[in-house]
C-alpha cells in the first residue's frame, strides 16, 4: 500500500483539534490488554484503548502515549513507527503480528497509527456535528487510492441526522475507510459539497453479510458510530489522571485547563484555611509531572505510579499553622496550580526511609521557595498519590550542596 496518505488523513495529522483529542484521552484512563483484535467489540472502543497482543500495562501505557503524541501533536506514520520500534525494544514484546520484516513493521504500525487516528476525527466530528445543531448529515466517500464499491455508491447521500442508517454506516467502515460525514442545511449546501438530497440510498443497503455479520460493504466489528456513546467524554479530564500510569498521565498534564483549576484551588485553599483547626479531610488534584520528569526519573530508578500533583487540606492547614521553615506567602500558595507549570528547578530527593520525594524550586537564587512533592504517598481513600507535603523559603546554597549526595537534578538551574 502506498505510504502517501489521504487529504483527509493529512487533514486530521495537520489540525488535530480539541474534540479528536478528548476523545482519545477520554479512553486512556481504561488500557484493556487483549491477545486478539476482536476482544474488544464495536462502541466499547469509545471507552478503552487497546492494540492486539499487547498484554502488560507498562506495554499498554507506552504504545497509548505514542498514539496519543501522533494524535495531539499531529505527527506523521513514520515519527509513530520510530516511536514504536523504541517501545518495543524497551518492553521485550515478542510475538506480535508483523514481528520480523520489515512489510509485517510496515502494515501493523499503520494499522495502529490510522485506526486510532481516523476513529479520533471521526469521533471529535460527530461532537462537532451534533453541537453544531445540524439536521442533515451527508456521506463523504474520501478514498481515491481504494475506492471501495459500496462506499462510493453512498457517496452524496444526504439523511437526517437522526436516522438509523448512521447507527451502523457512519464513518468509517471498515480497516483504512477515509469517508466522513459532513453536516448540511439543506439542498443548497448540500448540493455545494457534491450531495443531493434525493439520491436514495443504494438497494439492499441494509442486508447482513453472513461472513462479517455486518451490512454489505462493512467490515467485521466496524458497524458502529464511534464516539456515539461518549458524548460526555470531551470534558474535563483532571480527575482521572490520578487513574493513568504516569507516562500517559504526564502527557494529559499539558491540557488541564489552567484557569478553572486555579479558581478551584482558590475555593479549596480559602476554605482550608478557614478550617485549619478542624480540616475535612479533602483533596484535590492541583497539576501534573512533566513527561521529561518521569522519564528522568525512570532513569534514576523510581518510576511514579502516577503523574497527578495533588494536597490535602490538613496539609494547608498544617503548612499555615506549624511550617517546618519560613512560612511560602498566602498569596503565593493560593495560585499553586500556575505555580507548578513552571518550577525554576526540579530535584529528585531519594535521602528519606519513607520514599523518594520532588523538591519543585522556585524563585531563586538566593532564598527560594520549596515544595515537597512527595511520590507514590499512600492515602486511605485515593490510594497512591503524588503529594505536597510541605512547603516553605530555604536557602538555596544548602540545596546545592546536596546534589550528587542523594538529590539528583531533574530539571531546572539552581
Amino acid at each position: 500500500m502506498s505510504e502517501t496518505r489521504s487529504p483527509e488523513l493529512a487533514l486530521a495529522l495537520k489540525r488535530p483539534f480539541a474534540e479528536q483529542v478528548a476523545f482519545f484521552r477520554g479512553k486512556l484512563g481504561n488500557l484493556v490488554p487483549t491477545a486478539k483484535w476482536d476482544e474488544l467489540w464495536k462502541a466499547q472502543h469509545d471507552r478503552a484503548f487497546m492494540v492486539a497482543g499487547a498484554a502488560k500495562a507498562d506495554l499498554l501505557a507506552d504504545l497509548a502515549g505514542a498514539v496519543d503524541k501522533a494524535i495531539a501533536e499531529g505527527e506523521t506514520l513514520e515519527q509513530f513507527r520510530k516511536r514504536f520500534r523504541q517501545i518495543v525494544t524497551d518492553r521485550g514484546w515478542h510475538g506480535w503480528t508483523g514481528e520480523g520484516t520489515k512489510a509485517g513493521e510496515a502494515w501493523r504500525t499503520r494499522v495502529i497509527y490510522e485506526t486510532n487516528l481516523i476513529t479520533s476525527y471521526s469521533a471529535g466530528r460527530l461532537e462537532q456535528l451534533r453541537a453544531g445543531g445540524y439536521r442533515y448529515w451527508m456521506y463523504k466517500h474520501s478514498d481515491s487510492r481504494n475506492p471501495r464499491p459500496h462506499h462510493r455508491a453512498l457517496d452524496g447521500v444526504v439523511l437526517p441526522a437522526d436516522d438509523p442508517f448512521w447507527q451502523s454506516h457512519y464513518p468509517p467502515n471498515g480497516w483504512g475507510c477515509r469517508c466522513r460525514a459532513v453536516g448540511v442545511d439543506g439542498p443548497r449546501s448540500a448540493q455545494r459539497l457534491g450531495g443531493d438530497f434525493n439520491k436514495p440510498l443504494p438497494r439492499g443497503w441494509n442486508t447482513i453479510d453472513p461472513k462479517t455479520g455486518e451490512p454489505v460493504g462493512i467490515d467485521k466489528g466496524w458497524g458502529y458510530m464511534p464516539g456515539a456513546t461518549v458524548a460526555d467524554a470531551i470534558s474535563q479530564f483532571a480527575g482521572k489522571i490520578p487513574r493513568l500510569p504516569a507516562e500517559v498521565g504526564a502527557y494529559l498534564g499539558k491540557d488541564l485547563p489552567l484557569d478553572k483549576l486555579a479558581g478551584e484551588f482558590g475555593g479549596f485553599f480559602d476554605k482550608a484555611l478557614a478550617n485549619r483547626t478542624r480540616p475535612e479531610g479533602k483533596w484535590m488534584v492541583v497539576g501534573a509531572m512533566k513527561p521529561d520528569w518521569v522519564a528522568r526519573m525512570k532513569t534514576a530508578g523510581v518510576m511514579p505510579s502516577t503523574a497527578e500533583i495533588a494536597i490535602r487540606d490538613r496539609d494547608i492547614a498544617h503548612a499555615f499553622r506549624d511550617a517546618k521553615f519560613h512560612p511560602l506567602p498566602a498569596a503565593w500558595f493560593r495560585d499553586l496550580p500556575r505555580h507548578l507549570r513552571n518550577p525554576q528547578a526540579v530535584i529528585l530527593d531519594e535521602t528519606h526511609k519513607e520514599g523518594a520525594a520532588l523538591l519543585l524550586v522556585f524563585d531563586a537564587p538566593g532564598n527560594a521557595k520549596k515544595l515537597v512533592v512527595r511520590v507514590d504517598y499512600r492515602t486511605k481513600k485515593a490510594g497512591e498519590m503524588n503529594l505536597v507535603e510541605t512547603g516553605g523559603v530555604v536557602d538555596v546554597a544548602g540545596i546545592r550542596g546536596q546534589i550528587g549526595r542523594g538529590y539528583t537534578l531533574i530539571e531546572g538551574v539552581l
